[in-house]
């Protein structure tokens, strides 16, 4: 079971996602005329907004799903990996949300982001920040620990820290103009499972189907404690937002 993104389910449950990304259009401020490139694009929500600035966007993500939904919006949109981009001086800036911690390997990432962006290019991005859902992925592990799993086998994401992403970018031949790490904790309106069958595909996959009801039964017990409250649950999302400038 690998991870999959439906695009309307993704609308559905996580569209909050696009919506908190929203500040980080400003954060790069496009220029009409720039070519832009959207890593992670999803369905093109950003993407589309990008374009309304009258940008040239490029939009990538491996979900073809994803992918197919953003060029239903009529933007340019692709399947690749951003951990293998090929692309060559093409852009005046580049910008990722909540895509980057989904992706192990970030240097190759930051690698490929240089050399696409042309001499003093801007990347902008936010990403889950070293203890992002510190208490969603205890409450799996410790759930899948009684099944006898090993819960860091099937984790998906990797939350870095600050410094230490800062030394990728440098290490990487930007400037980092702004980085920052806050706490955001994130309401969330739908159910809890409907949020770990979205997001956290991975930690089910060792379970056969019938048995990932009760599994997200017992997570969401052990949870509503300390992420429950006003009637909602709130996500305990920590997030690292970032600027930097290509300088070599």
């Amino acid at each position: 079971m690998t991870q999959t993104w439906e695009p309307e389910r993704y609308a559905r449950v996580a569209a909050f996602v696009p919506a908190l990304g929203a500040p980080l259009l400003d954060l790069l401020a496009p220029r009409p005329g720039e070519r832009v490139l959207d890593l992670g694009c999803g369905d093109g929500a950003l993407t589309a907004e990008l374009a309304a600035r009258n940008c040239e966007v490029v939009g990538i993500d491996n979900s073809p799903a994803q992918v197919e939904a953003a060029r239903a919006r009529g933007l340019d949109a692709r399947v690749l990996d951003a951990q293998a981009l090929d692309f060559e001086q093409e852009f005046d800036g580049a910008f990722t949300n909540a895509a980057l911690h989904w992706m192990p390997r970030q240097p190759q990432v930051l690698a490929g982001v240089w050399r696409a962006l042309r001499p003093g290019g801007r990347f902008v991005g936010e990403l889950g920040a070293q203890g992002n859902v510190e208490g969603i992925i205890a409450a799996l592990s410790e759930e899948l620990d009684v099944l006898g799993i090993d819960a860091s086998l099937h984790n998906p994401w990797t939350f870095p820290s600050a410094a230490h992403f800062g030394e990728l970018l440098r290490a990487g031949g930007f400037d980092v103009t702004s980085l920052e790490v806050f706490a955001r904790p994130t309401r969330f309106e739908r159910e809890l499972a409907d949020w770990l069958e979205l997001m956290a595909q991975s930690f089910l996959a060792p379970l056969p189907p019938d048995a990932r009801a009760s599994l997200l039964a017992r997570v969401s017990a052990r949870l509503r404690p300390v992420l429950f409250a006003d009637g909602a649950w709130q996500l305990d999302y920590v997030r690292l937002r970032f600027a930097a400038r290509k300088i070599r």
